[in-house]
Order: structure tokens, then sequence, then C-alpha cells
């Protein structure tokens, strides 16, 4: 029940429609009086004043009754838009044609003819002006002090944003400029709110500005566009925000209530989106599934996934009951359909994997349990071989014994040219899955990706962590790179990846590009609300056993081609199962039995040829300074945004930047890191030689050498040669 407002406010409510509806109609009298005043210059005659009081009622009453059917009394003046604006221009352009209509029957009276011209365009400026008089006066009310914030984007979702902003009154935002990569937009103004600069202006315009925070508003924005603007602003301590990606939202609408802060998962590639779950669905629904290592990060999350994908049944195997408990009780609080069964064991256990095969008859089994900290397998390598080796035979074989439709080994890039025993043992993982494949009748395929954020391995948690103690930040080497991806997503991958499985096939995750470690520390830092190297800072340990600059995910011997998913990659491999090998295995096996680690090392090496990383490359001390993992090629020049990338040229795509190209000496060029395009004039890659030290021949001795044997001038060619020919050859 609406309560009733007290006073002369409580009577506006009640009757503003009828006041509404006797301003309408003074607007209209005033309208057409004026009409006459400037028809006449004010010096009305007595014909026009009669005509104009005889069909003022007329005219009340026409454009009264015509203004209902659009509405022109029901809408709310402080809310006017387009829509209203639209109505407005219809009713008086319907009453104006009924009432000349009128004027023009033998009911009218002699009326100006040029009235029925000026009155309705003074009326549309007289409706249209209260209008807007009162949403403006809305508008000022709301302007009031709040956050200054600068927005990074000035595209579709900036626009909405700062429409939002303007228009809602429990914003706390006070919008103050643009930032945005286009330079043709600067200087230009949207709502109001100026272009300030392009993302090379970002440090002076912030610097100038002095906004409290900024935001940005880029829909699917590209993850080395974010990284570049976070690195700018790295000597500001100014909170960094953003909005949802619009992928990500419902309606497609952008509001103020979802701005959030920036995280690092901003800075890291997303999968694709729209990818067909009709193939996943079809492997997963109504099937019999098991996850091993069904706890941990990856384990975890696959649970989640096939849980959605309504299986028959969903067999976690974990051998750690605190990780199998959280993630039991979190899938019976979402009451999802199908059999969901937590069987504590190891996968090293014979029996006890033989006994849950035998119960449970799974038709897939994803086997992510893996031991997978580089550094404690450097010191424990027999456990290594133990659960990565020995594990993934055991399931293997099982898996065949108990006709298993399909196996997935999720695998790692460190298993590539590995450099550390929890590669090398990951690697020979790998070659039991690829030996048990022939002639199987169960399906074994390999996946096969780098890290994942938040994983229980992943630096970033160690990082946040040393953060949130006020540093210092420890990275073991300035130019270590590592891949990332979200866990969600690379787990959505590897059950795409599955679902086109063929026995004995590897796959890829396209990881996208590498991340310096050293980079991914300053952005936390930064997102973290502190600024690098001042409020924390970074010091460099040195590399661990084991470790290497870089991951790779294919090997030598390896060839990638696409597959059916896009940012799957299907590899190719030369590798050939060596005659013994299981023979090999099994004594290596034996010996990580006997804890003897000197041979397990040994082993390892010959299985897999383990290289040394330490051979190759030399550890840095913390003060040198980070150099180029690789060195610039001639066509590239040192980015004028991030510093630290190269450009490359780049292609001319619009008619203007053709123009430009021909009447300008520079040339378009792209960073391969932050993705920053612009103009440069090209780098001279030539080896000039000045003209004095330059050896000119002599032409006079050439020509008295050659003249000799050169041949004589060639003689004219024409038609009639031919005829000739002919001729000499007719009998």
């Amino acid at each position: 029940m609406t309560k009733t407002k007290p006073g002369a406010l409580g009577a506006f409510v009640r009757y503003r429609r009828v006041l509404i509806i006797a301003v309408q109609l003074l607007l209209v009298a005033v309208s057409n009086r004026a009409a006459f005043a400037l028809r006449f210059d004010s010096r009305m005659p007595t014909w026009a004043a009669l005509a104009f009081w005889q069909m003022l009622p007329v005219l009340l009453f026409v454009r009264g009754v015509t203004f209902m059917p659009f509405r022109l009394y029901e809408g709310l003046w402080r809310y006017t838009s387009i829509y209203d604006l639209r109505a407005l221009i219809g009713g008086v352009a319907a009453s104006s044609l009924l009432f000349w209509a009128i004027v023009r029957s033998p009911f009218g009276v002699p009326y100006p003819r040029s009235i029925l011209l000026i009155d309705p365009l003074l009326l549309l400026l007289l409706l249209g002006g209260i209008r807007l008089t009162r949403r403006m006066v809305a508008e000022f009310s709301r302007m009031r002090p709040g956050k200054r914030v600068l927005i990074f984007g000035a595209g579709s979702a900036g626009e909405l944003i700062v429409r939002d902003m303007k228009s809602d009154r429990a914003s706390d935002y006070q919008p103050i400029g643009f930032v945005d990569d286009d330079e043709h937009k600067t200087g230009w103004r949207i709502h109001g709110v100026p272009v300030l600069g392009t993302r090379r202006d970002l440090p002076a315009i912030v610097e100038r500005s002095r906004p409290d925070e900024i935001l940005l508003a880029i829909s699917n924005a590209d993850p080395a566009v974010v990284r570049s603007v976070v690195r700018a602003l790295e000597a500001f301590d100014i909170p960094i925000k953003t909005l949802p990606n619009l992928r990500d939202i419902i309606d497609g609408k952008v509001k103020v209530g979802q701005i959030r802060r920036l995280s690092v998962e901003d800075l890291l590639s997303r999968a694709p989106v729209g990818l067909d779950r009709a193939p996943v669905k079809q492997l997963i629904g109504g099937r019999r599934v098991m996850v091993t290592g069904a706890g941990g990060s990856i384990g975890s999350e696959l649970c989640r996934q096939i849980a959605r994908l309504s299986p028959a049944t969903l067999v976690m195997f974990e051998r750690y009951e605190n990780s199998l408990h959280a993630i039991r009780m979190e899938l019976e609080d979402q009451r999802l359909s199908g059999g969901l069964y937590s069987t504590v064991g190891d996968i090293t256990d014979s029996g006890r994997l033989n006994d849950v095969l035998r119960t449970y008859r799974p038709e897939i089994i994803f086997h992510a349990a893996a031991h997978k900290h580089v550094p404690l397998m450097e010191e424990n390598p027999c456990e290594a071989v133990k659960n990565n080796v020995r594990g993934t035979r055991l399931l293997a074989q099982a898996a065949e014994a108990y006709g298993v439709d399909r196996v997935v080994l999720i695998s790692t890039d460190k298993a590539v040219n590995p450099a550390s025993v929890m590669g090398a043992s990951k690697r020979v993982a790998e070659m039991v899955v690829q030996a048990q494949a022939n002639g199987s009748g169960t399906s074994f395929s390999i996946v096969r990706f780098g890290n994942v954020l938040g994983s229980n391995g992943s630096v970033v948690p160690r990082f946040v962590e040393q953060i949130r103690k006020g540093g210092p930040v420890t990275i073991t080497h300035p130019d270590m790179r590592r891949f990332f991806m979200l866990i969600p997503e690379a787990v959505q991958l590897v059950l795409h990846a599955a679902a086109q499985a063929e026995s004995g096939a590897t796959y890829v995750l396209e990881m996208g590009e590498q991340v310096k470690l050293v980079d991914m520390a300053r952005d936390l830092i930064r997102l973290s609300g502190f600024v690098p190297d001042e409020d924390i800072r970074i010091e460099f340990i040195g590399l661990r056993p084991g470790e290497k600059l870089y991951e790779e995910l294919v090997g030598p011997d390896e060839e990638l081609g696409p597959s059916r998913v896009d940012k799957i990659l299907r590899v190719s491999s030369r590798w050939r199962m060596a005659e013994g090998l299981f023979e090999q295995i099994h004594a290596l096996e034996a010996e990580a039995s006997d804890g003897d680690a000197d041979a397990v090392r040994a082993s390892l090496k010959g299985l897999t040829e383990l290289c040394d990383p330490a051979a190759d490359e030399e550890p840095v001390a913390a003060e040198t300074p980070s150099v180029p993992i690789r060195p610039m090629a001639a066509d590239e020049q040192p980015c004028p945004s991030c510093a630290g990338g190269h450009v490359r040229r780049s292609r001319t795509r619009k008619l203007r930047e053709k123009v430009r190209r021909e009447l300008t000496a520079q040339r378009p060029f792209r960073c391969s890191d932050c993705g920053w395009r612009g103009w440069l004039m090209p780098k001279d890659c030539t080896d000039h030689v000045p003209l004095e030290h330059q050896s000119v021949p002599d032409l006079a001795s050439i020509d008295s050498a050659i003249a000799p044997v050169a041949a004589g001038a060639r003689p004219g060619f024409s038609p009639r040669n031919l005829r000739d020919v002919h001729d000499s050859q007719t009998f």
C-alpha cells in the first residue's frame, strides 16, 4: 500500500498528470500566439486577431486529444530520451495536419497559412525544451564531488559506463576523461567527457589530471593490452579497476555496479568464446567417468565440469582425504544428477586400483594424479618415479584389462626436453601411454599444457603471499618465462581435446605467449596497490635445480598441426617405442623402490635424454639487469610503449593508412609483446660505406678488355623476316 505524501508535495503527486496536461495545453496556446506575433511583427491586424481567438479552442482540443495516443502525458520528463522526442514530433505533426484540415473545411475561417508552419516548430521547441530543462535539473542535482575516474577505452563499453555514471543518482564516480588508442578520437567528447589522448600519453595524462581511479572499459580486451596499461601506470599509486568482459554479461549492458578491481586473471589469455559443447556433452553425458588426483587443482576442476555434464557416474579417486572431502562436499551441495563416489586410494597400489575399476567399471578415465613440484622431485626422485611412472603404468594396464573405453593423461610442458626429474618422469609416463596404445582396444591419449594460474604448483600464490607479508618477492632469474592459463579454461580445453582424441595422439593446449615472471610479479605488486621497487622489492635468488629459463610444448622430434577445436593443436611425433622399453621401465621402478636416487637419475637420463640446464645457462646475479630472451632482428626496433618488446613492420589496413604510407616516410609497426601499433621511421639496416672509401671500377679498361670478344650488333627484326624464311622453304 502506497503512503500518501503530506502537504503540497502530496497534492502534486496526486494531480501530477492533470498539471502536466494543463502545462502542455498552455504551451500550445503560447506557441500559437507567438507564431502570430512573428508573422505580423507584433502588429496583428483585426482579421488575424479574430482568427486567432476563434480557432484557439479548436486548436487546444485537437492537440489535447491527438497527444493522448502518443502518450505525451505519461513520460517522466527527467528521463527524457530519443523515444520521447520521436513521440513528441509525431504528436505535433499529427495534430497540425488535423488542424489544417479543419481550417480548410467549410467550418474554418480565414487563417494565415504561414502560421500552420511556424506554430508546430515553436511548439516542438517549447515542449522539448521543458522536458530537457527537467532532465538538466536532475543532472545538475546529481553533480557532486565523487571519485575522479579516468576511463581507458572510448568505445561502446566506455560510452555505456559514462552514461550510467551520469544517470545513476547513487553513483560515486565523476568521469574526467577518456584515453583511447585511436588517435582520431583525441579532442572529441563523449557525453561531455573529453578524450584526452592515447596510451602513449597515459603517464602524462595521469600526472596532469590526478584521477582517483583508472577504469579499463574495453570489451574483449587483449591481455597484452591490459598488461601494457598496468606497466604504464607502475609509477602511480592509483587503483586500477575494470568491467566484466561483455561476453560474460548476459544482457550486454554495462553498469556502474559491475566495476571491480583488476585481477591477475585479466592479464592472461582466455579460452575461445563459443566452443560447441555438443561433443563434450556427447562424450560425458550418461557415461561412467573416473578422475584420478580428484582433489588436486586440475582434478577438482575436472570433477566440477564433468559433474555439470550429467555423467551416469563420477568416481573421484584421491589419496589425500582432506582435499577429496572438500570437492565431495562442494559437488553434493550442488545436488547434481548422477552418482557421485569418493574413493580413497593410491594410484601406485595395484590392488586398490583394480578393486575400484572392478567395482565401478568406468568408461572414461582422466589421469590427473601426479607429483609436479620441480624442486621437491629433484630432492625425492624415487617418489617422482613411483607416482608419475609406476602409477601411470598400473592405471594404463588396469584400464585395458577392465575394458575402459578411453584414458586421457594430463601431462605438462616440463615433459618436453626435460631438465628436471619431474619433467623426465612425466615424459616416461607419456611414453608408457603411447606404448600401451599400440594394438590396444582402449583409446589412450595425452593432453599437454603449461602452468595454470592458482594451481598448487603455480608460482602466483607464492607471489601473492610474499606481497601480503610486505615483500620481498623472490624470483629465481630475471629472464624466467612461463606459460600461464586459467584453471577452468584449461580444463575446458582438456575436455574438448578428450572428445576428439585418437588413440596414441598427443594434444597441446595453445597457451599464448610466455610471460616473464618478473613482469608477472610487478603486475601483481601493482594490482595489490603498491609501487614495484618502492613499496615492495623484487629479489633474484638464482636458478634452482631442474629449472629452465623457458618452457616448451613441442619437442624437437614433434610437429604441430591443427585440430578440430580452436586453441587445441595435435602433435605428430616421430618417436617409436624402443625394443625392451617396458623392461627398462620395470628396472627404473625397481631402482625407485630400492631408494637408489643416483640410479634413478641415470635411468631417467637414459630414457629421456635428461638435460642439465645449468650446463648451457649461467645463473645471473640479482643485480645483473635483464637481457632480452632473443637478439633483436634486423627489421625490429624497441617498442616505444612498453620498452621491453620489439616492433615489426605491420600491414596497412585502411585507406587513410595506405594514403599516409604513400605520402610519408613512416611505416606502420606492431609490438609483439604489448600489442602497440603505430607509425615509426623504418630502421636503416644497411651498412653504408662512405663514397670516398668505395672502390670505383675503371669502366674504360673494362670496355677495352671485352672488345675483342664482344658480339656484333644484333640485326633488326620484322614480320617480313618470317615471310622470307617461309618463301625460301617453299618448293
